[in-house]
């Protein structure tokens, strides 16, 4: 096992990519940092148990003892292989031609979508990485590891298929969300809301009783359109537009809404959020492609019900004030003043008469007026695609030089080692 160990090396000794798809420090320093400390803990677990072999105590114990401790500690062993695994497998893209450095911008538009207007929590280094599949994860920052240990980092992982356009925004804001609402506490603080909500209105108790269940995945919902805008729920049509059979099933044990209903709620936020007339063609254009048969069954009265209360959970959401926040809604937190259609409008025409401003906002503000330029028709897919290109690898060589210059700032470190004679 320690000879195993010795060949388990840093990742920067190891991984071969552009400067410029590297992690970011904090995030290279919380994943190597986690994983020495782990390394050293089991090093230093086995010669325990490789001088309890060589103690006395060791002959009292028969061979079933010893072998007990001697697979327990193979467990531990495996435990941290595979945690190194877990980093290794996102690290090891990087070094793939373009999807590297845009895995790096990527990075950077996460942390972006983490910081709001007030210091109301410390938000952790965020990476991302591709997986074949149509839908997105988080491993959020500060959640136990396989096997035990706190993650040092919050991964995402995006569908290969989603790395295009809005689809980028959408998926990749509303993980970000995840991380945030746990944060915040945002899903303990909305659900205590919404248990009142049951208990006031006993007539629609089973609407809000599946709003309580989805509120994670709706939370999530609304911090990717309070970024992004339109280019969230485009994204998320993108995603759920699936055969009738998925499009309405109402399941009470997913703790994803019903796609039905979750693109209307998604168009209701957004309308409520950044009023505009593509929210309702939005809507529209999803009862065509889906409409509601009223067959009288238990389906299809949930549904209803759960449209009807559906305006009362915007207001909720938009309206509500966690602790966390400081007596802030969530939409004053993330200053969405600043991503109004026509701010957005005017921010694009800037940007056509002067291109390089467009490299100095937010990557937030970016996506967002991208997408709303997408949903007005002033842009077109492949320039969308060139241009969200163009931004996530300027964003990643800006960081990279940032992180660069910061370190050449720095003092330089004196070696405290003794060297021989």
């Amino acid at each position: 096992m320690l000879t195993r160990l010795t060949r388990v090396r840093p990742f920067v000794m190891q991984e071969s990519m552009l400067p410029a798809a590297d992690l970011l420090p904090e995030s290279q320093h919380a994943i190597e940092s986690y994983l020495a400390g782990g390394r050293r803990h089991l090093h230093a677990v086995v010669d325990e148990f490789l001088g309890w072999l060589r103690s006395p105590h060791s002959l009292r114990a028969n061979a079933e003892q010893a072998y007990r401790r001697f697979t327990m500690l193979r467990l531990k062993f495996n435990t941290v292989l595979t945690q190194f695994d877990l980093f290794n497998n996102v690290i090891t893209q990087r070094s793939e031609n373009e999807t590297g450095v845009w895995l790096s911008g990527m990075d950077v538009a996460a942390a972006d979508a983490l910081q709001l207007r007030e210091s109301y929590f410390e938000p952790p280094p965020v990476i991302c990485y591709l997986e074949r599949g149509m839908g997105a994860a988080i491993r959020r920052a500060r959640t136990r590891l396989p096997g035990g240990g706190s993650n040092p980092v919050a991964v995402v992982k995006m569908a290969r298929e989603r790395m295009v356009g809005y689809g980028i925004a959408s998926s990749l804001f509303h993980e970000v969300g995840h991380q945030a609402a746990a944060l915040l506490e945002l899903v303990e603080s909305l659900r205590a809301t919404l248990r009142g909500m049951r208990q006031a209105r006993p007539h629609e108790e089973s609407a809000w009783r599946l709003w309580e269940r989805w509120i994670s995945e709706i939370v999530a919902d609304f911090w990717a359109i309070a970024w992004s805008g339109v280019a969230s729920t485009l994204g998320l049509i993108g995603t759920v537009s699936l055969p009738r059979a998925f499009v309405f099933r109402v399941n009470e044990d997913d703790p994803h809404p019903t796609p039905w209903i979750r693109v209307k709620l998604s168009a209701a936020i957004g309308d409520a959020l950044f009023p505009q007339p593509i929210w309702g063609q939005l809507t529209n254009m999803w009862d065509m492609c889906y409409p509601l048969e009223d067959t009288g069954d238990d389906r299809t009265r949930s549904l209803q019900l759960l449209e009807r209360t559906l305006p009362q959970m915007v207001r909720l959401l938009v309206e509500h004030r966690p602790v966390s926040l400081h007596g802030s809604s969530i939409p004053e937190a993330l200053d969405i003043g600043e991503r109004q259609p026509a701010r957005l409008r005017m921010f694009l025409a800037r940007w056509r008469e002067r291109p390089h401003d467009m490299y100095l906002a937010r990557p937030v503000l970016c996506f967002a007026v991208i997408g709303q330029a997408r949903a007005d028709g002033r842009i077109n897919p492949e320039e969308e695609s060139a241009i969200i290109g163009k931004l996530l690898t300027y964003w990643a060589v800006r960081s990279t030089l940032q992180a660069a210059a910061g370190c050449a700032r720095r003092p330089p470190v004196k070696c405290a080692c003794r060297h021989a004679a």
